[in-house]
């Protein structure tokens, strides 16, 4: 299933020159994916503060750029500069749904908006990660399937905030939003199991 996140090696190659010098700079990858999660929860709440003026939402896709780019940096300063540690696993997973929250949650404030559907996406986007997650407990790998995986959902969520940012979306817009996120992550969810499943059933010894 085509995703954003299918991207990822040519913008990694693009970040690679920074990463190197963070790197010599002494800078390690659990720095960078706290640094994610506590900027994350601050945009979030300053976004959450302000939500009665809707210029404030502009934050979203700008914080969202530099957090997919913080998030590709820390990977790369584990897996190429030998930094990969259990701590480090835990924390890429933890700071990451803590993130999603924050910066999904402030969308039910704007305006008239479905408080009701926000929260299903936020607890949607938490299912397909921990559907992703499990993959890896089960003898697949850690799946990142799409559709709307978390690339997939910085993209549109940007893209939304934008638009209400300018004055051209309102509640109507946002609601229609969120429920077709909510059905992408089911299927999103869906598609993680399913293959986390033919992947165990691949790798199994045959008989």
């Amino acid at each position: 299933m085509p995703s954003i996140y299918q991207l990822k090696p040519a913008f990694q190659n693009l970040l690679r020159p920074m990463v190197q010098r963070l790197y010599n700079n002494g800078v390690t990858a659990n720095q960078v994916t706290v640094l994610a999660g506590i900027v994350s929860v601050l945009v979030g709440a300053v976004i959450a503060w302000f939500a009665n003026h809707p210029w404030i939402f502009v934050l979203v896709p700008i914080w969202m750029f530099l957090r997919m780019a913080l998030n590709a940096v820390d990977g790369m300063l584990a897996r190429e500069f030998g930094q990969q540690s259990h701590l480090g696993a835990y924390l890429n997973e933890l700071c990451d749904i803590i993130a999603d929250a924050a910066l999904i949650l402030p969308f039910a404030l704007f305006a008239d908006s479905s408080l009701l559907l926000v929260l299903l996406v936020t607890l949607l986007a938490l299912f397909s990660e921990y559907a992703g997650v499990l993959g890896a407990m089960v003898g697949a790998s850690r799946r990142y399937d799409g559709p709307m995986g978390k690339s997939d959902r910085a993209f549109v969520l940007g893209v939304l905030a934008t638009g209400i940012a300018l004055g051209w979306l309102g509640a109507l817009w946002v609601d229609g939003v969120m429920a077709v996120v909510a059905a992408l992550l089911v299927y999103t969810l869906v598609n993680r199991v399913r293959h986390g499943l033919g992947q165990v059933k691949e790798n199994a010894p045959s008989a």
